[in-house]
């Protein structure tokens, strides 16, 4: 990556699930335009990778490896953001996990509620504990990561596309509510298929040059968050595109 521009300098974003894909992606391209990336994932190794990266091209990034399943790491993470910058600028919900593909009679109990903590509860604890920066900031925004099949449900995707409707719909409830009561705004995103290890497990058959790189959803993202969008928008991209 290099630095492009100064459109989002001063600016701090959140990025869950920002080690590999499209968290990555989107985290390299608002790093790109100026702000400061803050970036999650469970492990440290990918990470390491993308700030090195980051500031070799000269953009500013800190790294905070942690489970989104662990409430209370969350709760940390918002104290020390708010301790060091006061606000959060931009916060993307990428992180998720896709389970195993099985009909709905079949669904394991413990994977699916491991599923739902993710997915769900910790999108709702994330929510939680830094709307008080997204409001201190001059225009807050949150972009959550979806998937078509929320929906439009389809067969042996019942426990993953159940966990993203249910999503969406808190996100969505979320802007709703923040729409006359401040300056945050939110939106849902739908990256359609896209070259990315989740997608490689969905579909094992899938020819992977098929599909669009990461970047071309990180080059989005980044262009919502400089001209802003209506709360409580959706957006959903083809399987083939340029960067944005």
């Amino acid at each position: 990556m290099t630095i492009e521009t100064n459109e989002l300098a001063g600016q701090v974003a959140l990025v869950t699930g920002a080690s590999r894909g499209i968290g990555e992606a989107i985290a390299e391209s608002l790093a790109a335009r100026g702000a400061h990336v803050v970036i999650t994932a469970r492990t440290a190794g990918g990470l390491e990778e993308l700030e090195d990266r980051i500031h070799g091209a000269g953009g500013s990034a800190t790294i905070a490896p942690l489970d989104l399943t662990d409430g209370d790491s969350i709760a940390r993470l918002a104290s020390a953001i708010a301790e060091r910058w006061q606000q959060l600028d931009m916060l993307v919900l990428n992180a998720a996990m896709l389970g195993t593909l099985t009909p709905v009679a079949a669904i394991d109990g413990k994977e699916f509620n491991k599923l739902l903590t993710l997915n769900l509860i910790a999108q709702q604890a994330l929510i939680a504990n830094f709307d008080p920066l997204l409001r201190r900031a001059v225009n807050g925004r949150l972009i959550a990561l979806s998937s078509s099949v929320a929906r439009e449900p389809r067969a042996y995707w019942g426990a993953y596309a159940a966990s993203k409707a249910a999503f969406e719909t808190l996100v969505t409830s979320y802007g709703a509510e923040m729409r006359n009561i401040s300056t945050v705004r939110t939106a849902i995103l739908d990256p359609g298929g896209t070259r990315t290890q989740m997608r490689a497990r969905a579909y094992p058959g899938e020819d992977p040059q098929s599909i669009k790189n990461p970047d071309a959803v990180g080059e989005f993202v980044a262009k919502l968050m400089v001209e802003g969008f209506d709360s409580t928008a959706f957006h959903a991209l083809p399987k083939v595109m340029e960067k944005a």
